[in-house]
């Protein structure tokens, strides 16, 4: 997969397609629009067809001799076509980074982008496929049968709580990975930073209370990973508080996230649970009073990561926490998924596993965290997604964990 432009339209053409309609005409000198036109990828042949005999090889007849091999041996697709290498990028359009439900056409130019990342920082080819339609079952059916072509499925912006039960169910009836990257790409950056904030601070993550606001994929992912990790203790936060057992308004994930969090049994606003907290992570949006930052402890992490606006803005963290991050790359310690979803997709891939286990999701925070080594600073406790050590590290760890949790096939 080139990610490189290719403009098949003349300009001429191209100008008048964007006025047609009655639509409004699009700013010339907008460098995102310039950007995108034409779309940010293409398909790339990695043989040459020069002649006949080429042709016979790449097509008829010669195509022939490996179909027929891989229907008398399928593990052979595998190594005679795409598939062990290339990823699905998922989405039906209904969450679609801060835009909301916008539908899969308006999708398209994130995944576009989703998959020039896996190609870039990972080394992946990826397939954008936007689907006209939302339904949980339409979606898990229609993935289910394009599956044949693909070694994985990225699961990309599907709104919350149906992003949890379409995983699932498609992991439990696919043999390849999927992986919904809002949910895990996020807390193993999430993670990872941590990991490196609590060393900075002479600390473990066990020594660590944490406050999420946000119960959607992202939220309700990352807690998961922290309790995996040993973490002291998190406390989730919706648009009603604090998520505890004693509610009962909780939808079935809610409810689940109740029973393997807040062990300290906090209840109220997020406000009150951030009184005396070590660490605040935002997947939420909304704003954070600068008083209730003040209250958590003495050397708190403050990681706000909404986009564009984050939750606590780093000149109002900095007065309080010791460790600040954003889901911005204006600021130090950008929270971005591209540091982990190429990584551990190639590391998946790599050695063909048929799912993607919460211990690689582990190595793959910590292989993370290990890239900044011994340049740990309170600016610096995740790496740059432009540093060349990070996708090589995630995928040596993902694959290393996948042998030994023994869902690798190679």
């Amino acid at each position: 997969m080139a990610a490189e432009i290719v403009n098949p339209r003349s300009e001429s053409e191209a100008d008048r397609t964007g006025q047609e309609g009655g639509a409004e005409p699009l700013d010339p000198f907008d460098p995102a629009f310039a950007l995108h036109r034409g779309g940010k990828m293409a398909v790339q042949a990695t043989v040459p067809i020069r002649d006949k005999d080429d042709l016979s090889l790449a097509y008829t007849p010669g195509v022939a001799r490996v179909c027929t091999a891989i229907a008398e041996q399928p593990d052979l697709v595998n190594d005679y076509t795409w598939k062990s290498s290339v990823v699905a990028v998922v989405t039906d359009g209904t969450a679609v980074l801060g835009l909301g439900d916008i539908g899969p056409e308006a999708s398209l130019p994130v995944m576009e982008g989703k998959a020039i990342l896996f190609k870039q920082f990972g080394g992946v080819d990826a397939v954008p496929i936007a689907l006209a339609c939302t339904d949980v079952d339409e979606i898990i059916e229609t993935v289910v049968r394009l599956a044949p072509s693909f070694g994985g499925v990225n699961l990309e912006d599907i709104s919350a709580p149906r992003c949890f039960e379409i995983e699932r169910r498609l992991q439990e009836r696919l043999d390849i990975p999927v992986f919904h990257d809002d949910q895990h790409g996020t807390a193993v950056v999430t993670l990872a930073a941590l990991r490196n904030a609590a060393r900075l601070s002479g600390r473990s993550i066990a020594e660590l209370r944490a406050v999420i606001s946000g119960a959607g994929a992202a939220g309700v992912a990352i807690a998961r990973m922290l309790v995996e990790a040993g973490i002291g203790d998190v406390a989730v936060s919706d648009r009603k508080g604090v998520v505890s057992a004693d509610r009962e308004d909780l939808t079935d994930v809610k409810r689940e996230l109740a029973g393997f969090t807040n062990k300290a049994g906090l209840t109220g606003s997020l406000e009150d649970a951030l009184s005396g907290a070590d660490v605040f992570i935002g997947v939420s949006g909304g704003t954070v009073p600068e008083a209730a930052v003040a209250s958590m402890a003495k050397g708190a992490f403050v990681f706000a990561m909404a986009n564009p606006n984050p939750e606590v803005h780093p000149e109002v963290a900095h007065k309080y926490a010791a460790v600040v991050a954003t889901g911005r790359s204006d600021f130090p310690n950008q929270i971005n998924n591209v540091l982990a979803f190429p990584g551990i997709f190639a590391g998946a891939l790599q050695v063909r596993a048929s799912r993607i286990t919460e211990g690689m999701k582990l190595a793959a925070a910590e292989a993370l965290a290990g890239v900044v080594g011994d340049d740990l600073a309170a600016d610096y406790v995740i790496p740059s997604p432009f540093d060349e050590r990070v996708a090589p590290a995630v995928t040596a760890a993902v694959a290393a964990a996948a042998r030994a949790e023994g869902v690798a096939r190679r």
